[in-house]
Formats: C-alpha cells, sequence, structure tokens
C-alpha cells in the first residue's frame, strides 16, 4: 500500500475525518486481510476527489481494520451529514489478550440513508503510533460539484 496514483502515500496531505461532511460517495472500496496489502478504505467522491482511510507503518505495532457494522452502500449517491471519530485507549486486544498499549477507533459515517461504524484496532509497544489517517489522495476535478 505504498503507492496511490504514482506516489508514495507520505506526498498526500493527512485531511482531518471531518473533511468528507457534504462529500457525495460515489464508492466506497473495503480493502481487508490481503497479504502485502494493508487494510485501507478509499472513499471516492462525485467531485473527483477520493480519500484514503489507512495506518501508515512505522516499526513496531499493528494496526487493522476489526469490523464495519452497517452497510457501506448506505453512504452511496447523497451528502454525508455525519463525520464523526472517537478513540480510546486500552488495555485488552479484540480478544481479550493483554497489550502494552493499544487504542480503539471509532468512525461514524451516515448520509441520511442509515449508518455505518468502522472500527479499527491498534497496538503497540507504546512508543509507535496506533492511529489511523485520513489522506486526500485526489483532489476534486475543476468543474465538478
Amino acid at each position: 500500500m505504498n503507492d496511490f496514483h504514482g506516489k508514495g502515500l507520505r506526498d498526500y496531505p493527512r485531511v482531518e475525518f471531518e473533511t468528507l461532511l457534504g462529500k457525495i460517495f460515489i464508492d466506497v472500496e473495503v480493502v481487508e486481510g490481503r497479504i502485502g496489502i494493508d487494510d485501507h478504505i478509499i472513499f471516492t467522491c462525485l467531485d473527483g476527489s477520493q480519500y484514503l482511510m489507512c495506518h501508515m507503518d512505522d516499526c513496531c505495532e499493528s494496526v487493522w481494520l476489526e469490523d464495519i457494522n452497517g452497510d457501506v452502500k448506505c453512504l452511496l449517491d447523497r451528502p454525508i451529514t455525519l463525520a464523526r471519530e472517537e478513540t480510546k485507549n486500552a488495555d485488552k486486544g479484540p480478544e481479550g489478550f493483554d497489550v502494552e498499549s493499544a487504542t480503539w477507533t471509532f468512525y461514524s459515517l451516515s448520509a441520511g440513508k442509515g449508518y455505518v461504524d468502522i472500527r479499527w484496532f491498534g497496538e503497540s509497544n507504546g512508543y509507535y503510533s496506533e492511529s489511523v489517517e485520513l489522506y486526500c489522495i485526489q483532489g476534486a476535478k475543476e468543474g465538478n460539484v
């Protein structure tokens, strides 16, 4: 997952999750659990912009998409009216295993036809980031709404 549109991920600007408010998704691609590819979600918008939700690995941490509640199709073709992020520190992993440092990150989205909750889990030795980021990997095309 180091190459999008011919660039490295570090070449793209990180944006706040609330940036998605008002955007109209025409596609939501969820990629999880493939060998050699980190979990990620790509939101493609009517205005031509694309946003990538993922964790950029540094060294000694693990971050993965734990689950999605709701159908991402309910987010398509209508303006996003809710884009909320919440994080919680944890001392146990998803299956009850002890961890030195852990973070649950919850994302809620709605376009008025239902809700989607996206849940990520990250664990490390406490030194490395367990966060999930949103990158703008393609800006809006001129003349598009």
